[in-house]
């Protein structure tokens, strides 16, 4: 999976219909000019990920790559601003299909420098720094010299030891950019409701010991203790044993998971690899027998798309939460 090698990790550095009512109405997405017509927040200037850019007006043409950008775009009733996307981990939630069935898909992975051009786009949203890597011919310079504007999730950039509040403010920050700030506030005053509902649930609870599973056959490729996959953990009532692994992804050694004695596993699930297949790896490796997780069978499956800095996060914090503490949750 190339956005999400380690090299690229060290170089840079997860809402149904809970949310439902945060989403815009079908047929009533603003375009570009309506936004800016309707917004009184311009210019407005802000900095990502070193970058800083002073908008005008939003942008009205839009390249987006990697599901969980593209997601956020849609969730914000900007679809008429989309011409050009790419690169999905999973299938986009139901509630998006029709939206994201509008828009051009330029490239099943990432696209050309090239091939953004040809969507004349004034703006590009990446999900991770690969979407931007220079020498691939997409670095952000690149765009900004052919006068296309660009952001870059900020979980690949974020400093922050709070990454749900890196969250809310990629919302708040997007929402600024294209003049539906009333959008992105609504989502995440209901998001935030959906975390405490979630919290209450666990109140007392005592925490799990996770392992994450991405990937990986010599070392483990698994969820370090940046970024929005181990906040998701600890807010489902677990703890994640690679905590102290300073990244959002890194590999691991598998005496340090078996050293590690993690009580549950989470797989991410995508690719081409089978949420059974990686099961089956775990299960069939003797050096993992006594791991209690192995031992018991107690495994969390987690879609990828739902464990990166995207609008989906509030609902995989309770997704987890019910698949690490059932008994807490169903009541």
């Amino acid at each position: 999976m190339s956005r999400r090698t380690p090299a690229l990790i060290a170089a840079a550095a997860l809402l149904p219909l809970a949310l439902t009512a945060c989403s815009t109405p079908e047929g009533d997405e603003p375009t570009g000019n309506k936004a800016a017509a309707k917004s009184d927040g311009f210019p407005y200037t802000v900095t990502n990920c070193g970058v800083t850019t002073t908008y005008k007006a939003p942008p009205k043409r839009v390249v987006t790559m990697n599901q969980h950008v593209t997601e956020i775009m849609l969730e914000l009733g900007l679809t008429k601003s989309l011409v050009g996307t790419a690169y999905l981990d999973d299938k986009v939630l139901p509630k998006y299909a029709k939206d994201y069935a509008s828009v051009p898909v330029i490239a099943k992975e990432y696209p050309s420098y090239e091939q953004v051009l040809a969507s004349n786009p004034d703006f590009v949203y990446g999900g991770y720094s690969s979407a931007f890597t220079a020498g691939d011919g997409r670095g952000r310079e690149a765009f900004k010299k052919s006068g296309i504007e660009t952001r870059l999730n900020t979980e690949s950039c974020a400093k922050a030891d709070t990454p749900m509040e890196t969250l809310y403010e990629e919302i708040r920050e997007v929402g600024r950019t294209f003049g539906v700030t009333d959008r992105a506030e609504a989502w995440i005053k209901q998001a935030k409701a959906d975390n405490a509902a979630t919290a209450k649930k666990l109140k007392d609870l005592k925490a799990l010991p996770v392992f994450v599973y991405d990937s990986g056959d010599k070392t483990a490729f698994t969820a370090g203790g940046k970024g929005i996959g181990n906040e998701l953990i600890t807010r489902a009532g677990g703890t994640n044993i690679f905590a102290d692994l300073d990244k959002s992804f890194g590999d691991a050694s598998w005496e340090n998971v078996v050293a590690r004695k993690p009580e549950a596993i989470v797989i991410y699930d995508y690719g081409s690899t089978t949420v059974a297949q990686k099961k089956k790896r775990l299960l069939d490796d003797p050096a993992l027998a006594d791991v209690p997780a192995i031992k018991n069978k107690r495994f969390a499956v987690m879609p990828l798309s739902d464990v990166v800095l995207g609008v989906r996060v509030p609902a995989a914090v309770e997704k987890l939460a019910a698949q690490l503490h059932p008994a807490a949750t169903t009541s």
